[in-house]
């Protein structure tokens, strides 16, 4: 990765919008890069002073409304009717009578009036079907119990509720107008849907319900091995700024540090960086299946030697010194 495209990737990293993949590849750069770990810090520094500031977000279902009303506003213009149309039909052809002769006259007068005639009740056939259409699908159930998704059309999940009891979960979302699936947790359309509100931060209730969830089925080792769940997992952890969803996604991403290094590298990161002393300490209680890599210990000797938590520094060296007890 060279400096230009460093550049690009800090601010996308700061506000928690790089991918994983490149978020590594970021760090990478960084760890050699003075210039650009400069620009990192200052960055981060405007977030931190711009989020002090109080952020009117967007409802969720803004552009469903706005369609709606556009909708209403079309439906309001007034349409010439049929008889309107035959009127001026008539008008314009009297006006072509006034230069023909008298037979030519009454045979154009009789041809609209048989074609005006034809016109309407072919008109009121036409409009039988679709009112019958409308009726139908008016009659239709308000609620799908389970629809096709497409997450591109997707506005953003409202709530998330999970059946007491069952692996089933309702979820709302908005869409050109709000609609409700529901599913089991192993549905691919609800598991969709989740992903879309963990990595979307303007409904907070439904984000921090999403990481629970996901984080849940990733402890219980189910369709977890890899793949965009697992990566939600880790950009919370790494970015989200509520204590609570980190928390969370450390717990759903346990049963994986031994098996995946990019889990273990996020859980290493946590313990060097995070702020919330509660999830460094249970980082740490994490490291055990991989105690015995080498930049598990490295990190583990730096926090022992400088953290400033004194109960931290603490758990570090006792975890240490079991590790070398074992061996």
């Amino acid at each position: 990765m060279n400096c230009d495209l460093a550049q690009e990737d800090i601010v996308l990293a700061v506000y928690g919008e790089l991918p994983d993949d490149r978020a590594h590849q970021l760090e990478q750069h960084l760890a050699s890069c003075e210039r650009c770990r400069q620009e990192m810090e200052a960055v981060s520094a405007l977030n931190k002073a711009m989020s002090l500031l109080p952020v009117a977000e967007p409802s969720p279902s803004l552009l469903a409304r706005t369609r709606v009303r556009l909708d209403e506003a079309l439906d309001s213009i007034p349409h010439g009717g049929f008889l309107v149309r035959r009127w001026q039909s008539f008008r314009r052809g009297v006006g072509r009578m006034q230069s023909a002769p008298v037979m030519a006259s009454a045979v154009l007068l009789a041809g609209l009036g048989a074609g005006g005639w034809g016109g309407y009740h072919l008109g009121r056939r036409a409009e039988t079907p679709k009112a019958q259409q409308v009726l139908a699908q008016s009659s239709a159930p308000a609620v799908p119990i389970l629809a096709d998704v497409d997450p591109s059309q997707v506005a953003g999940v409202s709530s998330i509720i999970q059946e007491p009891g069952t692996e089933n979960v309702e979820v709302r979302f908005a869409r050109i107008v709000p609609e409700t699936v529901f599913g089991t947790l192993d549905d691919p359309q609800i598991r969709e849907l989740l992903l879309v509100a963990a990595h979307n931060r303007a409904n907070a209730a439904a984000h921090d319900d999403s990481v629970d969830l996901l984080a849940r089925e990733c402890r219980a080792g189910h369709q977890c091995n890899g793949g965009p769940i697992r990566n939600a997992l880790m950009v919370a952890l790494r970015y989200d700024k509520d204590a609570t969803v980190r928390r969370k996604a450390l717990e759903g991403l346990q049963p994986y540090i031994g098996l995946d290094n990019r889990v273990r590298d996020a859980v290493l990161e946590a313990l060097l960086n995070d702020p919330d002393a509660q999830i460094r300490t249970e980082a740490i209680g994490l490291l055990a299946p991989v105690e015995a890599d080498s930049s598990v210990r490295e990190v583990l000797q730096t926090v022992a030697s400088q953290d400033q938590n004194p109960y931290i520094r603490t758990v570090s060296r006792q975890f240490l010194e079991q590790v070398s007890q074992i061996q």
